[in-house]
């Protein structure tokens, strides 16, 4: 019954091109992968995109980018109005059943408002744990946490990452959500390429990643070799220059910088052993994309105990633990490797793009509009996307 799909992904373009030029989040990673599933399953993508001197409306493989804005385009104090206008625009201009938007932000509440004032569907999609607690949110303005949180109350559908997200949410905001699993990129078999990387790090490089302690890890196991991949966010450059001059003291690392996401497969194909220090996490990528390709994690943070629980890995709450888990694996391969196939059969049966694209049309055919804290608008609203859809089907079937 669904037909046309719009995400609100703006820093997707790169990502959407192949990954190889410009900054590539979680977010996006997701967004073009459940984009490419949705696809090929036969729906009408498309994804509003910054305006980075492309045309306004490029095809790419099937999915529409539409541009909105120029990221750094508007006069400020005005320009977060303009930019919510041109956002709308596209929305209109798209006319989508359903509008998909993560992560947490004022496009968040902007989504969930365009689809039912316009008789649409809306995806609000939880990132990180810290999405699901007041005033935790990466947001800087009160007014961006307020759109985010009416977003979150009014979306036709919010999708959690992990069962934790849905207590959060729940405890919080009284808000039902509905767990659906991210999507990876399976390689067919890992390749046998020299591991000579013993330690990867992975992840754009913030203060909530601490790649600090990945650093003290690497002064207490001189002899292991400590690979890191990933640049600074957006108009972050002080805080990765203070990172590169600390890594520079320490000889048995290796900074590799920003690198294209089609690069970090094989980064992980090189791999021993997958290291998280983030304080606060959803359900990483790296988690996913180390798995796929057979390598255990061992990390500060384990979303619903599953690295514990599958044995994908060694999960540790201190620098003395972290430390003993490397030295661990790094010296047993039967044990890395009993570990990474753990990991990969985990994903293979997990993480399909096109389970996950179907469930969530499912949930969306399937919203439970008897329950209070729906509301009648949300059943309104579904109504009026399955009434357009036996208009278009109507329409097309005359001569």
């Amino acid at each position: 019954m669904l037909r046309k799909i719009c995400i609100i992904g703006l820093e997707d373009y790169p990502m959407l091109l192949g990954g190889a030029h410009g900054y590539i989040g979680g977010e996006s990673v997701q967004h073009v992968l459940l984009a490419q599933a949705w696809r090929d399953l036969g729906i009408e993508v498309s994804i509003v995109v910054y305006d980075c001197g492309q045309p306004h409306l490029v095809d790419v493989a099937g999915i529409k980018a539409v541009s909105a804005f120029r990221e750094d385009s508007g006069l400020r104090g005005v320009r977060f109005f303009t930019r919510l206008h041109n956002v709308i625009r596209a929305m209109k201009e798209i006319d989508a059943d359903v509008y998909y938007q993560s992560p947490a932000s004022p496009y968040t509440g902007l989504a969930a408002w365009f689809a039912r004032r316009h008789g649409k569907l809306s995806i609000a999609r939880i990132a990180s744990d810290l999405a699901c607690i007041p005033g935790q949110q990466r947001l800087q303005y009160q007014r961006d946490r307020k759109l985010y949180e009416y977003g979150l109350r009014n979306a036709s559908l919010v999708a959690a990452q992990t069962e934790q997200q849905r207590a959060l949410l729940r405890e919080h905001y009284g808000r039902r959500s509905e767990v659906v699993n991210m999507l990876v990129e399976l390689p067919e078999r890992r390749i046998e390429r020299p591991r000579d990387i013993d330690v990867l790090w992975v992840g754009n490089l913030r203060p909530v990643k601490r790649p600090q302690l990945a650093f003290e890890l690497a002064r207490r196991l001189p002899a292991y070799k400590f690979v890191f991949a990933g640049g600074p966010l957006p108009r972050q450059d002080s805080y990765y220059r203070r990172i590169l001059d600390a890594a520079r003291e320490l000889p048995n690392v290796v900074m590799l910088g920003p690198t294209p996401y089609p690069q970090v497969g094989a980064l992980f194909d090189r791999a021993n052993v997958h290291l998280n220090t983030s304080s606060a996490e959803g359900f990483p990528n790296t988690f996913l994309q180390a798995w796929a390709h057979g390598v255990p994690v061992v990390s500060f943070f384990d979303p619903d105990a599953v690295i514990r629980r599958r044995a994908l890995g060694r999960t540790v709450s201190s620098i003395e633990q972290a430390a003993d888990a490397l030295a661990e694996l790094l010296r047993n391969r039967a044990a890395r490797d009993t570990l990474g196939e753990n990991g990969r059969r985990y994903v293979q049966s997990h993480f399909s793009a096109q389970e996950t694209a179907k469930r969530y049309l499912e949930l969306l055919e399937q919203i439970p509009i008897e329950e209070d804290e729906i509301s009648a608008d949300i059943l309104e609203t579904k109504r009026n996307v399955h009434a357009r859809a036996q208009r278009r089907e109507q329409s097309a079937s005359r001569p």
